[in-house]
């Protein structure tokens, strides 16, 4: 599981916790269970290659764009001759990665391994420092912002940019394409109409009203980053900021004072038999997991506490297939790919970008809970992060003894 505590580097500043979902779910193996064309790929005619490749390695390992193989077609071409992708730690129903695999297999003629799909970031990074240099490798990872600042602070990632490099928001990338952020989404309060006759809107209103023993969070927070995520969304809906999580445990305290806070894992189950009928969990999760069970669960984002988390895509230095890996990116960040990832009601980072070209898949995003229109990204720094994982760890007890 992904329980560490989250060492930032500087970028993560800006680039919301990772870590907060599908590891959980991963590590409890939980989760539930288009072609796409290339033409739609946009080239970027500002786009160089700083580097050539290094005859000790496979070509291409050094490419920083699509420019290093004199375009897209150059690179299509490597990448088929290469013929193979590793791939780790992709559940086929996480984000809809079951389709973008076999499409993009489809597409390219190119096999795909996915090592342990139910493997954590952790869990990625490590396969990249331990089989470094080996043809079974990770070319790729889809990683949290923790593990990924890690690799990226000791050298692991190829610096990369895809074509629609300008598409991703200045936040969500390392200026160098060392990594950058792919999908995610936000806190978000599901509940079960059926069982809840008052509609929570806020975080405020499951303290105030009439929710005795129905109100969950997906486990302890000091384990569960999921959780965790929760306790900081409750401390900016209650008087707290990123460097005061104390008001979310407070929060929670306080439900828990009300009768309303249930201490118990909320899961699928536990919701689908009513023994928490509202949790508090990532909004892809409850749409992706819960809702297809539990078929009248309504979602709502709180205005009073928004957070946002996202992933994050990264090449690997030492990728055996480097022109497969750095075609699989562009596949991910094309109009397509991105389209996939939002069938999988995950939140693809060039959303906007798709919505103002008209690209968006309009049901799938139509499915999608809305998030408050006032909504400002609130993301910790390191040094807030770091203090957040200690008070937590020291008051949560005061929550549950």
């Amino acid at each position: 599981m992904k329980h560490a505590v989250l060492a930032k580097m500087p970028m993560l500043a800006l680039l919301p916790l990772g870590g907060h979902g599908r590891d959980t779910l991963r590590a409890s193996k939980a989760i539930v269970a288009a072609a796409a064309a290339v033409g739609s790929i946009l080239l970027a005619a500002g786009c160089t290659s700083s580097g050539s490749p290094n005859a000790a390695r496979p070509f291409g390992s050094t490419a920083r764009s699509a420019a290093a193989f004199h375009g897209m077609a150059g690179l299509v071409a490597a990448a088929k001759r290469e013929g193979q992708l590793n791939v780790i730690g992709l559940p086929s129903t996480w984000a809809n990665y079951g389709t973008i695999m076999a499409d993009f297999t489809a597409l390219y003629g190119i096999k795909i391994t996915n090592m342990d799909p139910e493997g954590s970031s952790q869990d990625e990074l490590n396969a990249v420092k331990q089989l470094n240099g080996q043809s079974n490798a990770p070319d790729v990872v889809d990683i949290d912002s923790a593990s990924a600042a890690e690799g990226e602070h000791d050298g692991y990632w190829a610096p990369y940019r895809v074509t629609a490099w300008n598409k991703i928001p200045s936040w969500a990338k390392l200026s160098n394409g060392g990594y950058y952020a792919a999908y995610g989404g936000y806190m978000a309060i599901g509940y079960e109409p059926s069982l809840v006759k008052v509609a929570p809107t806020t975080f405020k209103s499951l303290l105030k009203g009439p929710y005795r023993n129905q109100v969950a969070i997906d486990g302890d927070p000091t384990l569960t980053r999921s959780a965790f995520a929760a306790v900081y969304a409750a401390a900016l809906a209650n008087g707290g900021s990123l460097a005061n999580i104390a008001a979310g445990v407070n929060y929670f305290r306080g439900l828990k004072h009300a009768g309303n806070f249930v201490q118990v894992r909320g899961t699928v189950g536990t919701m689908l038999s009513g023994q928490t009928p509202i949790l508090i969990w990532w909004d892809y999760l409850l749409n992706s997991q819960v809702r297809p069970v539990v078929k009248n669960l309504k979602i709502v984002i709180p205005p009073d506490g928004v957070y946002a988390s996202y992933y994050n895509q990264a090449i690997s230095a030492s990728a055996p297939h480097p022109a497969a890996a750095r075609l699989w990116e562009e596949f991910l960040y094309s109009a397509e790919g991105q389209n996939l990832f939002l069938e999988g009601s995950v939140r693809p980072i060039e959303l906007r970008s798709l919505l103002a070209a008209g690209m968006i898949d309009a049901p799938a995003y139509q499915v999608l809970p809305k998030v408050p229109a006032d909504a400002v990204y609130q993301l910790p720094s390191a040094a807030e992060q770091a203090t957040a994982d200690t008070v937590v760890a020291k008051l949560w007890p005061s929550v549950t003894g």
